[in-house]
């Protein structure tokens, strides 16, 4: 079997990785990554990279159609991959998160892939907490994040066939510790602020909901996506991925570290805007279709992951918000030192 991973080398990617060497080690594993985020490593024994048979530098908007050639499937983590990054290069999100990975699919169907997995996101459901949302309900997709998730997801509907399934993962909000650590995540952003401060100042009132899951299952999931029978939810599927009991408010996911943290005060911002991304989510047809594949991690065990590699990295860094561990500020960094240009394209390529 032959396995390409697009955006391997950013947060998901390392534990997607290992598990795809486990679960098929025979497997030549290829990624496909810029490498925005490749210096990125988090209390780490070795290059998380070293897993895969090949890396190769790319663009996701400008590939060689020999990359597909004998591959088997494609996993799409290529993305701009959060609301603040998305706000600013709007543009470049709606050609990596939606029209490329279109067009990749396409390549890769034509090329005789049988199986695209594409990392979607539960954000599409907007403003919607009055009851948990299902894969049927309407769509309120209010950032371009959510936005060019919602146009990748219809442009990939209309390629799925009997020999060529695709598979969208609309992933709940991701958390957790990665060897490319993210800290621009709810609660990943708590436990920093608990370690380095003994603080947790929630930018919000608190009340918003959230479901989470552990960027380890995540890479569970789409094991199930890479295998997955047209008798699993057919040749087109989109399904929300995590667990029923991972829907909090982000109130109760502060206070949860705090429990786990001693000695930490948890505050609120009473002068917020109202956060209107805020919806509860049904995983139960995820459940139904891969019963194997569910999420094993918890809330408290997950808090403890984080705190454990923190402590062990001896991470104190009060300025966390402005350093290498949120992919906003690493893309700011690069192009103030004009390394990419305005497109998020290195300006040494020439495309």
């Amino acid at each position: 079997m032959k396995i390409l991973i697009t955006g391997n080398m950013g947060y998901v990617g390392p534990g997607l990785i290992s598990r795809l060497r486990q679960s098929y080690p025979n497997a030549e594993l290829i990624g496909y990554d810029m490498g925005y985020f490749s210096k990125c490593l988090t209390n780490v024994d070795f290059l998380p990279d070293n897993q895969l048979n090949r890396q190769v530098f790319g663009d996701v908007r400008h590939y060689q159609e020999s990359l597909f050639d004998g591959v088997d499937a494609v996993v799409y983590l290529a993305a701009i991959s959060n609301d603040p990054m998305g706000n600013k290069f709007e543009k470049v999100t709606m050609d990596v998160n939606s029209k490329s990975a279109i067009k990749m699919a396409e390549s890769a169907k034509k090329h005789g892939a049988k199986s695209f997995i594409f990392a979607s996101s539960c954000s599409i459901y907007g403003e919607a907490d009055d009851y948990p949302k299902v894969e049927t309900d309407r769509l309120n997709p209010l950032t371009a994040y959510a936005k060019s998730k919602v146009e990748a997801e219809n442009g990939l509907s209309a390629l799925a066939s009997e020999n060529f399934i695709v598979t969208c993962f609309r992933f709940a909000t991701a958390c957790g510790h990665s060897d490319r650590l993210r800290l621009d995540l709810v609660l990943n952003d708590f436990v920093a602020g608990a370690v380095t401060s003994k603080e947790i100042s929630i930018l919000s009132d608190g009340t918003p909901w959230r479901p989470l899951i552990n960027v380890l299952d995540m890479g569970r999931a789409i094991d199930f996506g890479i295998s997955r029978k047209i008798s699993k939810g057919g040749s087109f599927l989109v399904v929300n991925t995590g667990s029923n009991t991972w829907n909090y408010q982000v109130l109760e996911l502060a206070n949860a570290v705090a429990e786990v943290i001693p000695g930490v005060k948890v505050s609120v911002n009473p002068d917020a805007q109202p956060d209107k991304r805020s919806y509860k989510v049904n995983f139960d047809l995820f459940a139904e279709l891969a019963p194997e594949y569910l999420p094993l991690h918890d809330l408290n065990a997950t808090i403890k992951d984080l705190y454990s590699n923190l402590t062990e990295m001896k991470f104190n860094d009060h300025q966390y918000r402005k350093s290498q561990y949120m992919r906003l500020e690493v893309l700011n960094n690069l192009q103030n030192k004009n390394f990419l240009n305005g497109t998020l394209s290195w300006n040494w390529k020439i495309n």
